[in-house]
């Protein structure tokens, strides 16, 4: 599974603190945090029919990621929303794009790792792109030696920038010919993918591993709610690699592929016993959450 450059992408504008920028000039200072430490966070937005999904949700996550890495001068939702609004009006943007958002601590006035050292305020950059989703009907996983951080070391719950464990993971499954990397806990419990939360269906039941060691991303939650809705049984809790590989259906979720069907894990197929999809019918019900736009906000 790799991307494929888009032409239409040619001629996008980005945007970086409170400019608009030609894709070969949109740069950032050497001395920005997140160039010299990957000190930024950021999320990923998709825009379907002139409506950002769930764009509230994944600015209260940026808000809280910002807050908790205790960045000086958050630019409020209302700011960033405006910034984005206009971004996309300068690209004739409604439909099949992928933004991603970006906050880093800002720039310093001298290399060096200390916070103090950002005197002038966080670097807002939005890079929005002609982009659907980008995973192919299915996938498969090999489990990586790489473990996901737990909270003992850098909590996940921030979504931050800082991303070569994830990194390497993905590089391990490049060299297994597999499209993503499993990647496990501290305690050898399946965690998430490397870009993507996982869950696996068995007997009827719906099961992902508990938020320990991952980033309980905003696909990941609205799954939970669609089962809990639809009286679909769910459960958060610790499971194993083998619990996946018995698994009838396996999933992964994430802004930039939605939902995307399992079929291997470690040389092993993901075979359905039950005379139904679990998963076909969680997708229908997220596909009338998209349309409906009672989730979304409106490009104003």
């Amino acid at each position: 599974m790799l991307q494929q450059y888009n032409p239409k992408n040619d001629h996008i504008k980005v945007y970086i603190d409170g400019k608009l920028y030609a894709r070969e000039d949109a740069k950032v200072s050497v001395f920005d945090s997140v160039v010299q430490g990957g000190d930024a966070v950021w999320e990923g937005l998709r825009v379907y029919n002139g409506h950002i999904f769930c764009l509230e949700r994944h600015l209260e996550r940026l808000q809280n990621s910002a807050h908790a890495l205790a960045f000086k001068d958050i630019p409020s939702n209302d700011f960033i929303k405006k910034a984005i609004f206009d971004t996309l009006k300068a690209n004739e943007m409604t439909d099949g794009v992928h933004i991603r958002l970006t906050l880093t601590r800002g720039k310093k006035i001298t290399s060096g790792m200390d916070p103090r050292l950002n005197q002038f305020g966080p670097t807002l950059i939005i890079l929005p792109e002609w982009k659907p989703p980008v995973y192919p009907p299915q996938i498969t996983l090999i489990t990586s030696s790489v473990r996901r951080n737990s909270p003992m070391f850098l909590d996940s719950k921030i979504h931050h920038n800082n991303l070569l464990n994830n990194i390497l993971a993905k590089i391990e499954a490049n060299h297994a010919g597999a499209d993503a990397g499993l990647m496990l806990d501290k305690d050898g419990y399946v965690s998430e993918a490397n870009g993507v939360n996982v869950f696996c269906v068995r007997n009827g039941v719906v099961m992902t591993p508990y938020a320990s060691s991952c980033l309980p991303g905003i696909t990941r939650g609205l799954v939970l709610e669609i089962c809990h809705a639809e009286g679909i049984p769910v459960f958060e809790r610790n499971l194993s690699v083998t619990e996946f590989y018995i698994a009838d259906e396996v999933f992964t979720t994430g802004t930039m592929g939605e939902l995307t069907r399992v079929s291997e894990i470690d040389g092993r197929s993901i075979r359905n016993q039950q005379e139904t999809s679990i998963l076909k019918k969680i997708e229908g019900h997220f596909n009338q959450r998209v349309q409906s736009t009672l989730l979304s906000t409106p490009i104003e």
